[in-house]
């Protein structure tokens, strides 16, 4: 190849060996998440299936995981997702960023042990000093003793093991707990409608397997391209919490596309992973609170605006949003009555007729979904005009 001319992949990166790529805008990352995401068309999957695609749903509330396959899933039911968590296929545990997940009973065994670093430092930036010098193997070793008798809340949790250190504050013993111990959240915790505090339970015992005692990074950081590339290494750190991944990624290296943002950055990507045109059409989409698709990356501008940063994350909170054209241009909520449910959407800014049709006929199915049980149903949609 004469010196100075490029060879281009008909995705328009380039593999990781021949050098540098044209600059991938905004608006086509922007519709490589979102066909990932399953946000570009619905698909027709299981919701096991769909969920380890996702590599889990943020899960921090009961609820999110059901509006998040909703808006990703054809046809998709509450019961399909109650069943599965209630068979033991899906599990509610601390996994990516020390945050509760919803993932696979396979992804489970796998993923939990790579991220026992980010859970465990977790803790220590919360709770370690209150339990500074505690043998905190003994601690953990307690407790999974008190769990295997029976599955109990963090409160009775806490509240025995302090019986054995009583100058010892029970929310952080029972964290350590957590910290050291891959715990699962029981049923009916996570099921459709259905309330109850957060009742833990060992992993392995609920599922009846042991955890992979050495998942490897590599697959980690290969199942997070899939479903959020391209991205950059520092976009892997942000999603997962891990740190010094830097030799991971140069090992795959060989294996992956590289290519550059339009601010220069070195974007990474699996080479067969779905890169459509950046004027494909967007359908509007509703999210729930703390979508990982809103999270996952250090710039977050393949989706949410800079200007519209503040309006979506305030306060450690991370709003439930509506997609249009593929990007984040409001807030939305339902507010319940006796007999009626209304979905408020408040838009950022003014949009064309065209999106706010399309926009208000989306919210209709999003409250036939949530409040089909409702009398009366309506869509209210502020700031459109």
């Amino acid at each position: 190849m004469p010196t100075g001319s490029r060879r281009i992949d008909h995705s328009g990166m380039r593999t990781a060996t021949t050098g540098r790529a044209d600059a991938i805008g905004t608006r086509a990352l922007n519709r490589a998440l979102l066909a990932r995401q399953m946000l570009l068309r619905r698909e027709r999957l299981p919701v096991v299936e769909a969920v380890e695609r996702l590599v889990g749903l943020q899960a921090q509330a009961p609820t999110p995981p059901y509006f998040g396959l909703w808006t990703r899933l054809e046809e998709f039911q509450p019961d399909e997702l109650s069943r599965a968590i209630a068979a033991r296929e899906l599990v509610r545990i601390a996994v990516m960023r020390s945050t509760i997940h919803l993932l696979s009973a396979r992804d489970c065994l796998r993923l939990r042990p790579a991220m026992q670093p980010v859970v465990q430092r977790g803790f220590q930036g919360s709770y370690g000093r209150r339990l500074a010098g505690l043998d905190l193997r003994a601690v953990a070793a307690a407790g999974r003793s008190l769990l295997d008798d029976r599955p109990r809340t963090f409160a009775e949790l806490g509240a025995l093991l302090r019986e054995r250190w009583p100058d010892r504050d029970p929310v952080a013993l029972a964290y350590a707990v957590r910290a050291f111990v891959p715990l699962v959240q029981l049923p009916p915790r996570g099921l459709w409608r259905q309330s109850g505090p957060a009742v833990h339970g060992a992993a392995d015992a609920w599922l009846g397997r042991g955890l992979d005692p050495a998942p490897p990074l590599e697959e980690v950081v290969l199942r997070y391209l899939a479903a959020f590339g391209p991205a950059t290494a520092n976009d892997v750190r942000a999603w997962s919490g891990l740190t010094r991944l830097g030799p991971v990624v140069e090992r795959l290296r060989p294996r992956l596309r590289a290519g550059r943002d339009e601010r220069g950055r070195e974007l990474l990507d699996v080479p067969d992973a779905s890169r459509p045109d950046p004027d494909t059409p967007a359908p509007p989409r509703f999210l729930p609170e703390f979508d990982n698709a809103l999270l996952s990356h250090v710039d977050r501008s393949r989706i949410v605006a800079d200007r519209d940063r503040p309006r979506v994350y305030r306060n450690g909170m991370v709003a439930s949003t509506v997609l249009v054209d593929g990007f984040v241009r409001g807030t939305w909520r339902i507010e319940r009555g006796r007999r009626a449910a209304t979905l408020h959407v408040a838009l950022f800014e003014r949009q064309p007729k065209a999106a706010r049709l399309a926009l208000a006929e989306e919210g209709a199915r999003l409250l036939d979904f949530a409040a089909g049980d409702a009398g009366a149903r309506d869509v209210r949609i502020a700031g459109a005009s």
